[in-house]
């Protein structure tokens, strides 16, 4: 990376984001740092609280590759925030397990505590509210997901407790 480039990166990440940066890329043969796209939208996400088109656009001139591509992965992603979001952020999944096990009252149960509407943020920014297709543990649905913690076998009545665990 020319020092050009880092600068460009380092007036809107800290040094330390561009040395996990560099520690991920360092993980591909020479000529393939394209493939630390994920992991450097990542950590600029963890340190900015979302992304922005010029964060974007630094992460894309520094790994040498065309800012579509990165927009591309960025907006594909369901865990990548394009606006501000919360201090926390649920997800409920609605895969068919799911579903099928009650995911709909999760939602609707939580939109009513939270004072929200799916993809919105409650009025003291503790929480941003939204679904996801599948995360994976179909065993013990209907779950969410908060921040990266798993919340497994879900009814209405062990909402307000974890909720609680990250006010």
């Amino acid at each position: 990376m020319t020092e050009q480039l880092k600068k460009k990166l380092n007036a809107l990440v800290s040094d330390k984001a561009i040395h996990e940066i560099n520690e991920n890329i360092k993980n591909y043969p020479a000529g393939f740092q394209q493939s630390a796209v994920m992991r450097a939208l990542t950590i600029a996400q963890e340190e900015c609280g979302h992304l922005t088109p010029p964060l974007m656009d630094a992460i894309a001139d520094y790994l040498d590759m065309p800012a579509i591509a990165v927009y591309e992965v960025a907006s594909f992603y369901s865990m990548y925030e394009h606006k501000p979001v919360g201090e926390n952020i649920i997800f409920v999944c609605r895969s068919i397990s799911c579903h099928l096990r009650g995911a709909d009252k999760i939602v609707n149960e939580l939109e009513q505590h939270l004072e929200v509407k799916c993809g919105e943020t409650s009025p003291d920014g503790k929480f941003t509210l939204k679904t996801a297709e599948c995360l994976g543990a179909c065993v013990n649905a209907p779950m969410m997901q908060v921040n990266k913690t798993y919340h497994e076998n879900l009814t209405i009545d062990k909402l307000s407790g974890i909720l609680e665990q990250y006010k």
